[in-house]
């Protein structure tokens, strides 16, 4: 079949569809399809609660081995070091929400040990950890 002068390359009545050209890439063809990353372990609140009341109790049966306030703030201190090091631990290879809360209770005990030392400090006017 011809239209004027140039004869058509395919006959557009015998159901024939030209070749499509493949995307290149540039544009997007069609829906986007990004990868979906799931975290292994999600942060949840049960775990940071279970992660801050076993903290305390770490950190409260630490403490309680001090029979005065500098052993307070040294079993405190190991205790708080060792919590810290099961929680880098857990950021690695277990649940970061439990890892969390040992962080952030452990804080709050040195911070707790801290303030003793001060109080003893200025009403004493000695250094208590020596």
């Amino acid at each position: 079949m011809t239209t004027g002068q140039q004869p058509l390359p395919y006959d557009p009545g015998a159901g024939y569809r030209p070749p499509t050209r493949n995307p290149s890439g540039l544009f997007p063809a069609g829906p986007p399809t990004r990868p979906t990353y799931r975290e292994p372990h999600p942060v949840t609140g049960i775990g940071v609660a279970v992660g801050g009341g076993v903290a305390v109790v770490w950190l409260l049966l630490f403490g309680l081995l001090g029979t005065d306030v500098s052993g307070y703030a040294w079993w405190t201190l190991l205790a708080g070091l060792l919590a810290w090091l099961a929680a880098l631990v857990l950021v690695r290879h277990g649940d970061r929400g439990v890892a969390a809360g040992i962080a952030i209770v452990t804080a709050g005990g040195w911070s707790i040990a801290a303030a003793v030392v001060a109080v003893r400090w200025a009403t004493s006017g000695n250094w208590p950890l020596w």
